[in-house]
């Protein structure tokens, strides 16, 4: 099956809520006034034993299996769940589950805005780890489990309590459970010796970069993306798309886009003898003056003194 048509054909779900009522399955522990949710999934999977279909989710996912006992599977990658079982999953993963037996497994979602909002302003710079690709379920030892279970149960008091400090005294349990994931599972965790190569959200906006950039060329598309359009290609929201791209690459998008766009104004400039106003229009600049003065910006130099350097005629 072809890249293209598996995307087409799988379900994407921007929140819990919507990915709930696609399934069937209640919405009672759902509060919608907030893009967080924490429930135990004993009271949602009556009916055991489940599986769901492979959908894509956009919102951070932490699950804590006190017992029971399933499957999960995380783009290419499937573990199997148990008691002391302890997994995250971040957004734009291909993901399945399935679960065979439970008493007691908590589930926790939040949007990106959720985190940033209650949780951290620079969420990313203090929990780097939730920008990995690759994060392997963990089983615990009672002892380390039960720490965990003592905050998700306070943080499931607050989320049932009518406070309206409710969203801060949740953010506020979050960062110390955070900082519990963090120091037994993520201390030496730098996300740019992951893999940068390997990181699929990375490969693939590297892919529609080039793809688009060549349509550009062939005249095929003329509009340039831009982050946006990066982030819808891959079902994100554009700032979580951003900082995984800074934060492996130790470049931005709009970086990756400029060097993009001067690097194929050089090999046409070099290489060919269509026109600086062709080329212009070619990579998206309305008028050739305001090419000319992003090139000059970027490379000290004007296209015109740069074809001639090349040993290009003039146009």
């Amino acid at each position: 099956m072809g890249k293209t048509e598996k995307t087409e054909k799988i379900l994407t779900f921007n929140s819990l809520y919507q990915q709930y009522v696609y399934l069937g399955l209640p919405l009672d522990t759902i509060d919608v006034k907030t893009q967080f949710t924490i429930h135990n999934l004993k009271s949602i999977h009556a009916d055991l034993p489940y599986k769901s279909p492979v959908y894509r989710a956009n919102f951070y996912s932490f699950v804590f299996v006190k017992e029971g006992h399933g499957k999960y599977t995380t783009d290419d990658k499937t573990f199997r769940t148990e008691p002391g079982t302890i997994y995250f999953t971040n957004p734009g993963h291909y993901k399945s589950f399935q679960w065979d037996d439970m008493k007691e497994i908590y589930l926790v979602t939040m949007s990106e805005t959720f985190l940033k909002e209650n949780v951290h302003p620079n969420i990313f710079d203090e929990f780097s780890f939730l920008l990995a690709e690759t994060v392997p379920a963990r089983t615990v030892k009672p002892e380390m489990f039960a720490e965990f279970e003592q905050l998700y149960r306070q943080i499931d008091k607050e989320y049932l309590s009518g406070s309206p400090y409710k969203n801060k005294l949740i953010g506020s349990l979050f960062v110390v459970l955070l900082l519990k994931i963090k120091e037994y599972f993520w201390l030496e965790y730098n996300p740019i010796y992951e893999g940068n190569r390997s990181s699929q959200i990375v490969k693939t906006f590297k892919k529609t970069l080039e793809q688009h950039y060549r349509d550009l060329i062939k005249g095929a598309e003329k509009k340039v993306f831009r982050v946006q359009d990066y982030a819808d290609a891959q079902h994100l929201h554009p700032n979580y798309l951003n900082n995984v791209i800074k934060t492996k690459t130790g470049k931005s998008i709009g970086a990756w886009i400029a060097d993009k766009t001067i690097a194929e104004a050089k090999s046409l400039l070099q290489n060919s003898s269509t026109s600086i106003k062709e080329i212009a229009w070619q990579l998206g600049f309305p008028e050739s003056t305001h090419f000319s003065n992003y090139f000059k910006k970027h490379t000290d130099l004007s296209p015109i003194s740069y074809r001639k350097q090349a040993g290009q005629p003039e146009s």
